[in-house]
């Protein structure tokens, strides 16, 4: 299963996405479908942990630079009005502060994108009740949509912007949420390829090389973004441009991109002057 096509076709014959991939993972590791999911939910466990360390009001990272600013997002007298979708962006926010700050997180795909899958699935499950099977087999859906992206283009945001990075983040968590909420397969895929569209030429720019700013906030807007696709796809909006074709289209952005605005801290955000200065009031 190298492509989003071939993905489907897996999908066909076991009923989703997740399944596929559940499947073909025990295959892979040659164990059984019990000791596949029981590693996954262990990562799953990770990902609510590093939730939680992150919303500590007193954390701060090396810098000084982040950190409580998830704590005080959620404890915001407004946070309320925005439902899920504030409560997500909140939750990414956290564990990306949480990954700044040397916590630990499960790489989804990157450490630097680690708080966009389980911000969307964690709030998902709190709002309507969904069970940690249903959450690990939503994982099992981003980890066979991120394999297809990375043997097709990139996750990384040296080679191909941050668009590799927190742009695949989105189209797996928005693909995992659309099969969470008992979308199809093909449902999935334009999930997917609607959040790469949304994301397409997002640059990676380190404030002074580290992944912080604005790495952390972009953790908190892709949450936004694929929840946002998921809706559409939901909706039986399809998307225009085949989910294979939206990542050699990724693919083809990043390698056009200048050295500069791939992880070198050279432009971009990492230019502004304001950022020059290692101080930073929180």
């Amino acid at each position: 299963m190298q492509t989003i096509n071939e993905i489907l076709d897996a999908a066909k014959v076991c009923g989703s996405i997740g399944k596929a991939a559940l499947r073909w993972q025990a295959r892979e590791d040659g164990t059984t479908e019990d000791t596949a999911r029981a590693r996954m939910l262990g990562a799953l466990n990770v990902m609510r942990q590093s939730a939680r360390d992150g919303f500590n009001p007193e954390l701060r990272s090396v810098s000084g630079r982040v950190g409580g600013q998830a704590a005080r997002m959620l404890a915001a007298e407004h946070s309320d009005r925005f439902g899920i979708l504030g409560k997500a962006g909140a939750y990414a926010l956290a564990i990306a502060e949480s990954n700044a700050c040397m916590g630990k997180i499960v790489a989804a795909p990157t450490a630097g994108s680690c708080g966009i899958l389980p911000a969307v699935l964690l709030c998902a499950q709190e709002k309507d009740g969904f069970s940690d099977d249903e959450l690990v087999l939503a994982l099992f859906t981003a980890a066979a949509v991120g394999r297809a992206i990375a043997l097709q283009a990139t996750v990384s945001g040296a080679e191909g912007g941050c668009q590799a990075e927190c742009g695949s983040a989105a189209g797996m968590a928005a693909a995992a949420l659309t099969e969470l909420y008992s979308g199809t397969p093909s449902q999935a895929a334009d999930a997917c390829a609607f959040a790469l569209m949304n994301t397409l030429g997002l640059v990676c720019d380190p404030v002074q090389g580290l992944v912080e700013i604005p790495c952390v906030y972009r953790n908190a807007a892709g949450s936004s973004q694929a929840m946002i696709a998921a809706q559409m796809a939901l909706s039986a909006l399809s998307c225009p441009i085949p989910c294979d074709e939206m990542i050699l289209a990724m693919r083809a952005v990043g390698e056009a991109m200048p050295a500069a605005l791939r992880e070198t801290g050279e432009g971009g955000c990492a230019a502004c002057p304001s950022m020059a200065c290692c101080s930073c009031k929180n």
